[in-house]
């Protein structure tokens, strides 16, 4: 019997229409928070349903009634699922997260009772047993083997007690994982350093001042400037204020975020992460969670990152102490005896870039308006790629904020769509990144355009300047644009292949290689316009920002590695960890015999990548990325910025294979033969030392 009621909310609820939006973008003025939960309970309701039909099918096993119809089920949660996490992330609030905590369990156990299904894992079994005989192409015996091998990874060959106590793990870990990131985001937004004098505004830049003035009034101190733990407030004000002990103020409350034995304390939760996962991995066969997450990456082992990571570290903190002994020197003229402290260190490079290369980055800011930069990201890209992009005014989103643009090729073909949202605000996280609300795929021989979104945290505007951007945040704009290439370039048949759906150590090279030529001299000229006068970037800027761009990198380097060690002494444990968080961090970091000037880019309390994020036993990949772009860009820098066949033969052969192949068959084809770590180690300046490069494995 029908339900009268159920039917008139579906009918209410845009998730149960056809979309009806331009580009069939999800209809963002018609969605609720009321419309997701019954929206996802119905989409696994309908999802079970398809995967049950696909198991209880008497038919012989066929690529097409088992793999093909698994491949193209659950599109009615695949809708609700991505944009209430996009949103979630993007665009939160006290409902979408509790909507999160009380759905997790139930998404968690709907995908157990898919990959746990005995019926229907014996089918993709058999199939794969027989691969050789199926006369499958590239795509078809990729994803092939890819479902079979999310079957076995997700525990399809375990004893049934023990897929019990992996139900249970993976029910915690959800919860867990989700509690985390809420934690962060909520400890990011409580704090706030209130100035009332404005004589403890010393050093600081003006457009900083009149943000931090702009933030008081919004947050309820008017008159007052208020500083937060955005990165695009919280990181220039240590770089500029005069203020020692207020530097230290704001810096204490950055790096102990979430770790203050509270209710957004999350000392307990990264441990409870990384012991389940290590339980998680043992159970499944693996000696760690490392072991397990690597597999399936371009480096395959524990030992084979350890590797690269120890290669580079021993040069980075070399250059780090030596950095160190600088700022103490000038930390010693200004009559500060104490020794160098991390709130110390962007204040003092600051000053030290300025007296070394006689440049300030304020004087570089105008220069770098958000509008000039995207223009400047699109002309790279239309000159490497042929690409178009044209603003979308009548499509829906999700904030007022958001920017959305039509991408076609240089003839109009339609490629896909881009929202991009720009600023920090409560209701996103922190960070930036590149994610989906449609993924590109191949349907009757025509291929749907993807619906790709960029979500970046970048300064404001003020009352009298744009956004002006730091060079730091113009590299990310990069970066997050080649992430977005990879998502709207992408020209498979299969969407589980689609774009960015490749192994944590391949994903950064398309977004990595793009920040090469931010910094690029014939590149600068292109976008780098003081937004007032329109006049183009001076020659000498563009010197002495090339003079300096290995300054300070022992520092950004040194950071980052210590994060992506501490990453992996979490994750290679083969018991659980019984101290502190607090305590592993610290024995983690003495064992590496990182300085106390510095601390990991992120501490285990706000380590979003590793603890809510898909990083775990992966933070490496940047730097693993990073071999992998500065080798590709060397055949740009070389011959041809826009060397039009390198462009073409970098998009074909990675930008639109996506998970197509095997990575370092996709990077052969197009570089001829493995990479390099000579290009990183010159671009950082850590090339004074003889340093091995990465062992890497290759399929073919």
């Amino acid at each position: 019997m029908e339900d009268p009621e159920k039917n008139q909310n579906q009918a209410m609820n845009p998730f149960f229409q056809p979309y009806n939006t331009p580009y069939n973008v999800p209809p963002f003025d018609k969605i609720r928070n009321e419309h997701f939960k019954p929206a996802i309970l119905e989409g696994i309701k309908r999802h079970q349903t398809e995967i049950d039909q696909i198991a209880d099918n008497t038919d012989v096993p066929t690529f097409e009634n088992t793999i093909l119809a698994m491949e193209n089920s659950g599109d009615f949660l695949l809708n609700a699922t991505m944009v209430f996490s996009n949103l979630n992330g993007a665009n939160t609030n006290d409902d979408l997260q509790n909507i999160a905590k009380e759905l997790a369990p139930n998404l968690a156990a709907h995908n157990d009772n898919i990959y746990l299904n005995e019926k229907l894992f014996s089918k993709v079994k058999s199939l794969w047993n027989e691969k050789e005989k199926l006369n499958l192409n590239t795509e078809q015996a990729k994803v092939l083997d890819n479902l079979y091998k999310a079957f076995v990874r997700s525990g399809a060959n375990l004893a049934d007690s023990d897929k019990d106590k992996l139900r249970k793990i993976n029910e915690e870990l959800s919860l867990t994982c989700l509690k985390y990131g809420q934690n962060v985001l909520a400890e990011t937004n409580t704090y706030k350093l209130v100035i009332k004098d404005r004589n403890d505004l010393s050093g600081l830049p003006q457009e900083l001042i009149a943000a931090a003035l702009a933030e008081g009034r919004s947050k309820g101190n008017e008159g007052k400037w208020v500083f937060t733990l955005s990165n695009s407030s919280v990181i220039p004000f240590l770089q500029y204020s005069a203020n020692r002990n207020l530097r230290q103020q704001i810096w204490k409350a950055y790096e102990t975020r979430a770790n203050h034995d509270d209710d957004f304390d999350n000392k307990e939760n990264a441990l409870k992460l990384a012991n389940l996962r290590g339980e998680k991995s043992r159970l499944l066969g693996y000696e760690t969670h490392a072991h397990y997450v690597l597999e399936e990456t371009m480096a395959k082992t524990p030992e084979t990152v350890y590797k690269l990571l120890n290669d580079l570290w021993e040069p980075a903190l070399e250059i780090a102490k030596t950095e160190a002994a600088d700022i103490q020197e000038m930390m010693t003229k200004d009559g500060i005896n104490d020794s160098v402290q991390p709130y110390d260190w962007r204040f003092y490079t600051e000053k030290i870039r300025k007296e070394r290369f006689d440049l300030d980055e304020q004087e570089l800011k105008p220069y770098f308006s958000l509008e000039n930069v995207r223009k400047g990201v699109f002309q790279v890209t239309q000159n490497l790629y042929g690409l178009q992009f044209k603003p979308l005014l009548d499509v829906p989103k999700y904030h007022v904020e958001v920017e959305v643009w039509e991408v076609s090729e240089s003839d109009g073909t339609p490629v896909g769509v881009l929202y991009m949202d720009f600023h920090p605000r409560n209701s996103k996280r922190g960070g930036a990144w590149m994610t989906s609300y449609r993924t590109q795929k191949t349907v009757d021989g025509f291929r749907q355009g993807p619906v790709i979104s960029i979500v970046c945290n970048f300064s404001k505007p003020t009352e009298n300047s744009p956004a002006l951007l730091t060079f730091d945040e113009v590299t990310t704009f990069f970066h997050e644009f080649g992430h977005a290439l990879h998502g709207l370039l992408s020209n498979v048949t299969y969407r589980s292949l689609a774009g960015t759906n490749v192994s944590r150590d391949f994903v950064e090279l398309p977004s990595q290689i793009m920040e090469n030529w931010a910094g690029e001299p014939e590149v600068l000229k292109m976008y780098a316009k003081q937004y007032q006068t329109g006049e183009v970037i001076p020659d000498d800027l563009i010197k002495k920002m090339q003079e300096s761009s290995t300054f300070d990198q022992g520092f950004m380097t040194t950071e980052y590695l210590a994060a992506s060690f501490l990453d992996l002494k979490y994750h290679t444990q083969k018991e659980a960890i019984t101290l502190n968080s607090n305590t592993f961090e610290k024995n983690a970091m003495d064992g590496i015999g990182l300085i106390n000037a510095i601390i990991p880019r992120y501490r285990s309390t706000y380590y979003n990548h590793i603890f809510s994020g898909g990083y775990s036993a992966g933070y490496y990949s940047y730097i693993w990325s990073g071999v992998l772009d500065t080798d590709a860009f060397e055949v740009f820098k070389t011959t041809n910025l826009f060397n039009p066949e390198k462009a073409i033969s970098f998009r074909k052969n990675i930008l639109e294979k996506g998970g197509t192949e095997e990575p370092m068959v996709l990077y052969k084809r197009f570089r001829g033969a493995e990479p390099s770590v000579a290009p990183l180690l010159r671009k950082r300046g850590l090339d004074k030392k003889q340093t091995a490069a990465p062992t890497k494995k290759s399929d073919d």
